[in-house]
C-alpha cells in the first residue's frame, strides 16, 4: 500500500485533467452524473493510488491529522467498517503492533492485520463477539455507522443518531481512560441529551466534516476525546 507524501488535506486542490462522460441509453441522467463525480474526483483517484478500498479513507486520514489519535499498537475497534478503507488505515498506523477488529452488515474482504465480523452490529450478541477479539480495553472506537437514507433529511438524521447512540454506549464498555470516540452523524448535529451525556463522559467533544466528505453531504463527524473511565466521577 501506497504512502501519502503530503497531507491529505492536499488532495483536494491537486489537478487533474477533466473526464468527461458520454450520455448512453443505459445510464440515467442521475447515474451519469454519479459517474461524473467518481471520474473527476480527486479522492476516488488517490484512493486508487494507493490501495484505499474507498475515496472513505481520506476522512479518517484528515480526522488523525487534525486530532493524532491514530499510531503504534492501538486497540481499534471499527463499527460499520465495510468496506474495509478505515479499517486500513487504521492496520497501516499500527504499524504491526495492537488489534483491529471490524464489523459491519455487509461482507467486507479480508485485511491483513485485522480481524473482522459480518453481522448486524444492533444484533444481540455483536457486541460480545467484539469484546471476546478485543480481550481488554479499546484505545479507539469509530463508527462510520449510517442508516440507509429515505431522502428525508430529518428521518435520516434520527435513525443515524439512533446508531451513534448504540456504539456510544458501547464505546463507554470497551474503551480504556483517555480513549477516543468518533462517530458519523447527519447535519443537525449530535441530539442535545445525548451530546450533553457524552461530554460527561469525556473531557472534550467536538464536530468536524473533514475535507474529503462532499460538500453537498450532510455528515460530520463527532469527536469526543479523553474517556475519563468507568470509575470516574462524572458531574
Amino acid at each position: 500500500m501506497g504512502h501519502l507524501s503530503k497531507s491529505a488535506k492536499e488532495v483536494r486542490g491537486r489537478h487533474q485533467l477533466t473526464v468527461r462522460v458520454k450520455t448512453s441509453k443505459y445510464r440515467d441522467k442521475s447515474s451519469n452524473k454519479w459517474l461524473a463525480r467518481q471520474l473527476n474526483d480527486p479522492y476516488v483517484a488517490e484512493s486508487k493510488r494507493l490501495g484505499y478500498r474507498s475515496r472513505a479513507a481520506f476522512k479518517l486520514i484528515q480526522l488523525d491529522e487534525k486530532y493524532k489519535f491514530l499510531g503504534k499498537g492501538k486497540r481499534i475497534v471499527d463499527l460499520g467498517c465495510a468496506p474495509g478503507g478505515w479499517t486500513q488505515v487504521a492496520v497501516q498506523r499500527n504499524k504491526g503492533a495492537g488489534i483491529v477488529v471490524g464489523i459491519d452488515l455487509l461482507e467486507t474482504l479480508p485485511v491483513a492485520g485485522a480481524t473482522l465480523i459480518q453481522q448486524d452490529f444492533t444484533e444481540d450478541g455483536a457486541a460480545e463477539k467484539l469484546k471476546g477479539i478485543l480481550n481488554g480495553k479499546a484505545d479507539i472506537v469509530m463508527s462510520d455507522m449510517a442508516a440507509n437514507t429515505t431522502g428525508h433529511q430529518q428521518t435520516d438524521h434520527l435513525r443515524t443518531i439512533g446508531l451513534v447512540e448504540i456504539a456510544y454506549e458501547f464505546a463507554k464498555e470497551v474503551l480504556a481512560e483517555n480513549g477516543i470516540f468518533i462517530a458519523k452523524v447527519f447535519k443537525g448535529g449530535t441530539e442535545a441529551q445525548l451530546l450533553a451525556d457524552i461530554k460527561k463522559h469525556f473531557r472534550k467533544v467536538s464536530h468536524c466534516k473533514p475535507d474529503a466528505s462532499r460538500a453537498g453531504s450532510p455528515e460530520e463527524y463527532l469527536v469526543a476525546e479523553g474517556f475519563r473511565g468507568e470509575t470516574d466521577e462524572v458531574s
